[in-house]
């Protein structure tokens, strides 16, 4: 197994590195969690870089919001850790992981077979941000929420964009895999 990472993945990387922070910033607020085109650029990562790079993409991009960077949607900073929509964070970066170990041992992907792993991304992404939603509010910073607040302000009303996004990722993945491979010839 092929641990060194090539220059030009690297580079492509920190262009997804980039991107899912520039993501953060074009969104829609919605109540609790706002809705962003970070979901996109994380299953772009995953579907294009495959499962460990499209991980250290988005890993390198949570790492430098912690660190102090205000690249996350409300700013940045180690505190970041106890605001409840962190786990969407989490969640991004192993949502990115596994829709690339789901998708880069293929070839000739079907444009649902990619839409399916995206799915499987989506539920990864706010599986992890819902829970994480509920425990940092309930047991940590003592604002309570129940269950079904926090389906409908952290599921109900955010994810019909995210599975818009969840097509997009797959229509540009479908189109976009091709031309990465030919460049790594």
């Amino acid at each position: 197994m092929r641990q060194k990472i090539t220059i030009q993945e690297m580079t492509l990387c920190a262009i997804f590195t980039a991107l899912t922070a520039v993501g953060a910033f074009i969104k829609i607020p919605i109540p609790y969690v706002p809705f962003t085109l970070q979901f996109l650029f994380t299953m772009l990562a995953g579907l294009l870089l495959g499962g460990r790079l499209g991980a250290v993409s988005v890993g390198a991009y949570a790492l430098l919001g912690l660190v102090g960077l205000p690249i996350f949607a409300e700013g940045g900073g180690f505190w970041y850790l106890l605001k409840p929509s962190f786990g969407y964070i989490i969640g991004f970066v192993l949502g990115s992981y596994v829709t690339g170990k789901l998708t880069e041992e293929r070839k000739n992907w079907s444009f649902g077979k990619i839409l399916l792993a995206n799915f499987i991304g989506l539920a990864i992404v706010y599986g992890m941000g819902m829970v994480y939603y509920y425990v940092i509010c309930n047991f940590v910073i003592g604002t309570p929420i129940a269950v079904w607040p926090l389906f409908l302000y952290c599921f109900l009303l955010a994810v019909p964009g995210d599975i818009l996004l969840c097509f997009v990722a797959a229509f540009l993945a479908k189109r976009l895999k091709p031309v990465l491979e030919k460049m790594n010839r």
